[in-house]
C-alpha cells in the first residue's frame, strides 16, 4: 500500500460542529454509563458466564470498543473470520483506533509502548485489557514482553501485536519487526494477519493516523469530528508457523497479505 491519496479530512466547520454536536454527549453517555457495565462484567463472579460461548467479560470488551467506533463514525464490518484458538495476530498500525477496531471483533491482549500506559481513558482501558506494556529501545523490556507473550499463548490466550513497531503516517505499512513472531514459534500457535483498512481501499488511513507532532488527545478529538467512514477489519488465512522456516519469513509472509490485502 503505497502513494496512497490523503482524502479531505471533513474539516468543514459547520459539518464537524455538528457532528462534535451530537457525538460528544453519546461519548460522555458511553464512558460514564456504559464502561461500568463493562467492568462490572469484568468482576470474577461473572466474568466466566458464557454468552453464545463466550466469556461475559469478552463479549462486553468486544461490544463496548464496537460501540466507541461507531461513535467516532465507522462503520465496521468485518471480512473473514477470527482463529477461535490461541493465536498470534498481527496488524498494520496507524493509530490508536487500531485497539479498538479489533477489540470489536475478538479479545486478545495486546502488546503496546508504555506511553499509552498515561493516556486519558484509553490507556486505563487497555491495562483492564490484559495490555502487555513494552518501554521502546529496551532490549530487557522485549525480553520481558517476549516472556509473558509465551506464557499466554500456552495458556490458551491470544494476543495482539504491530509488528512495525510504531505508527506511520497511513501512506505505507512498514517493515515487520521479525523477533515479535518468536513467542508463536515458541508456543507453536498460528499467525493470522489482520489488515485494518479505513475508508474505501483504505483511502482513509492518512487521515486517521496521528498528523506530525499531533498529541493523542489532538487525534482523538480531530477523529472524535471526522464524517463517517468504512472500517473494514480483514482477517486473512492464518499461518501454520511449522509450515515455513523462521520468524522471518514469517514476517514476510505476514506483511505480503496485508499489503495485498488493503488494495482489494
Amino acid at each position: 500500500m503505497s502513494n496512497l491519496s490523503t482524502p479531505a479530512a471533513g474539516s468543514g466547520g459547520l459539518a464537524r460542529a455538528f457532528r462534535y454536536l451530537y457525538r460528544v454527549p453519546l461519548l460522555l453517555i458511553h464512558l460514564l454509563f456504559f464502561l461500568p457495565l463493562t467492568l462490572l462484567c469484568m468482576v470474577p463472579v461473572l466474568a466466566g458466564i458464557r454468552v453464545d460461548g463466550e466469556r461475559l467479560e469478552h463479549f462486553a470488551v468486544r461490544a463496548w470498543s464496537a460501540g466507541l467506533m461507531r461513535i467516532f463514525g465507522f462503520r465496521l464490518r468485518r471480512v473473514g473470520r477470527p482463529f477461535p484458538g490461541p493465536a498470534l495476530f498481527v496488524a498494520n498500525h496507524v493509530s490508536w483506533i487500531d485497539i479498538e477496531a479489533l477489540h470489536s471483533q475478538r479479545m486478545m491482549g495486546f502488546v503496546a509502548k508504555h506511553e499509552i500506559r498515561n493516556w486519558p481513558v484509553v490507556g486505563w482501558l487497555a491495562a483492564r485489557g490484559e495490555t502487555i506494556f513494552h518501554h521502546r529501545g529496551s532490549q530487557e523490556s522485549l525480553g520481558g514482553v517476549l516472556h509473558e507473550m509465551l506464557k499466554r499463548l500456552r495458556s490458551g490466550r491470544s494476543v495482539g501485536v504491530f509488528p512495525e513497531g510504531r505508527t506511520r503516517d497511513g501512506h505505507a505499512v512498514g517493515p515487520f519487526h521479525a523477533r515479535i513472531f518468536l513467542a508463536a514459534v515458541e508456543a507453536d500457535v498460528p499467525v493470522q494477519p489482520v489488515a485494518l483498512r479505513y475508508g474505501p481501499h483504505g483511502s482513509a488511513q492518512p487521515v486517521v493516523a496521528f498528523g506530525p507532532k499531533e498529541s493523542f488527545f489532538a487525534n482523538f478529538v480531530r477523529l472524535l469530528g471526522e464524517p463517517a467512514r468504512s472500517a473494514d477489519i480483514c482477517f486473512l488465512e492464518p499461518i501454520r508457523v511449522t509450515d515455513l522456516d523462521g520468524r522471518r519469513r514469517i514476517a514476510e509472509l505476514s506483511r505480503e497479505r496485508i499489503v495485498k490485502a488493503m488494495g482489494e
